[in-house]
């Protein structure tokens, strides 16, 4: 019987499985593509399970920093273990809300993207009595790789216009309740390949030094992004940057001579280099149908367990593995949800499959449940197992609950069997 078979039979399907194993490979081999002083973060936005965020914060080599968009990111990271305090706050649209429940947690540096961004986290800051740290996220106006996905060089709510730094720096030095100690940056993602993602880090590089020269601005911190890569759901290995260490070492030594003993601090971030490649999707075949010439495998995971964000060009076609032998036909392979949209993979090469066969997506470890159309139709989340080796550490499922809030009245809806 096959792992994933056992795994399967034990805790039903869809099942993710996630390899800690696996995730510390992807740490040490990231760690050993960059310089050894570089502080390194990993995006929760990736997989925000508390297991696998722990297991980035223990265990041998470098460990990782979370970066966080939300409250809900921050309590996985207290979960696993870190402080606040260890967290960088991201994000273009925090509400006072979070803000003053981040800061009351101990979170005291944000990457900010406005000058109205700055100000809130000013404002939150100041109601609690502490001055927080911001890194001021530059949208550079040009750009090095051509390929990849895009996150710099088009209008977008991410970041400063590195063009316009100058005219909104001054506002930003008179902000009380923050201090303006670095920049952050994210050119691109999931970088096609090694000189991509070499030539987008040394333009960053050199931009930070000319904006810190011409603006005066402070620079105890450097984010220069990520963009490492992975396949997703499909066959394959992570990136290898045999040539990113020495790269980025040198750009440094030009722009930042004294960087390794008087700063700035510069750090990387990843989220599914280090994860994506520890999880497999484990689902069942619940239906075969032939329509008008066109067979459909239906599995009981759809977008609601795999693939929300499909319409970002990261998912379709899957590639599955099976146990029924090698691919002998075209088939479309989908979901039980009631859309049309509910499909993983259309007219892919698959084995002669009938229901109750598995099938197992690889590289499913990051932009899985929390990526997904999770609570569309009601279905139950997907089964999450963590497991180093053989050995099953942790079983656990997303639950979807409705909670109801107080309010006055005859007619309020308890969800209690109360009158509308």
């Amino acid at each position: 019987m096959s792992r994933y078979r056992a795994l399967a039979e034990r805790f039903g399907t869809p099942l993710y499985v996630y390899d800690l194993d696996e995730i510390e490979a992807a740490r040490q081999q990231l760690s050993d593509a960059l310089p050894q002083e570089f502080t390194l973060f990993y995006a929760l936005k990736a997989n925000p399970h508390p297991g696998l965020v722990r297991a980035l914060r223990e265990g041998e080599g470098r460990h990782c920093r979370p970066e966080i968009s939300s409250t809900g990111e921050l309590e996985s990271a207290l979960a696993a273990g870190f402080r606040g305090e260890d967290c960088l706050y991201t994000g273009p649209g925090k509400t006072a809300g979070e803000l003053d429940e981040a800061i009351r947690l101990g979170v005291r540096v944000f990457s900010t993207d406005s000058v109205s961004d700055v100000r809130h986290v000013a404002a939150a800051a100041l109601a609690n009595g502490v001055t927080a740290d911001c890194l001021l996220r530059v949208n550079s106006a040009t750009a090095s790789a051509t390929s990849s996905i895009r996150m710099t060089g088009t209008p977008s709510q991410f970041g400063f216009d590195s063009e316009t730094l100058a005219d909104v720096v001054p506002e930003l030095r008179t902000v009380a309740g923050v201090r303006i100690t670095g920049m952050h940056f994210f050119p691109l993602s999931n970088a096609k390949d090694e000189q991509s993602l070499v030539g987008e880090f040394l333009h960053t590089i050199e931009l930070a030094a000319r904006l810190q020269h011409e603006l005066d601005l402070p620079l105890r911190f450097l984010d220069i992004g990520g963009g490492f890569t992975v396949p997703y759901a499909v066959p394959g290995s992570r990136g290898s940057y045999p040539k990113l260490r020495g790269e980025l070492a040198a750009a440094l030594d030009t722009h930042f001579p004294r960087w390794r003993t008087e700063g700035p601090e510069i750090a990387c971030e990843s989220g599914r280099y280090l994860v994506g490649a520890s999880g497999t999707l484990v689902a069942s075949v619940s239906n075969v149908k032939v329509s008008r010439g066109r067979k459909f495998v239906i599995l009981d995971a759809g977008i609601n367990t795999f693939g929300g964000m499909s319409g970002l060009g990261r998912l379709l076609p899957v590639a599955v593995g099976t146990e029924s032998g090698e691919c002998v036909e075209s088939a479309s392979l989908v979901g039980p949800l009631c859309t049309p949209g509910d499909i993983l993979g259309r007219e892919i090469g698959l084995p002669a499959l009938a229901p109750g066969d598995l099938v197992t997506i690889p590289n499913a470890g990051a932009y899985g449940p929390t990526a997904s159309l999770l609570m569309f139709l009601g279905r139950p989340a997907p089964t999450e197992v963590v497991v180093r080796g053989d050995t099953v550490l942790s079983v656990s499922r997303i639950e979807h609950s409705r909670s109801y809030v107080a309010v006055d009245g005859p007619s309020a809806d308890t969800g209690a069997g109360g009158t509308a």
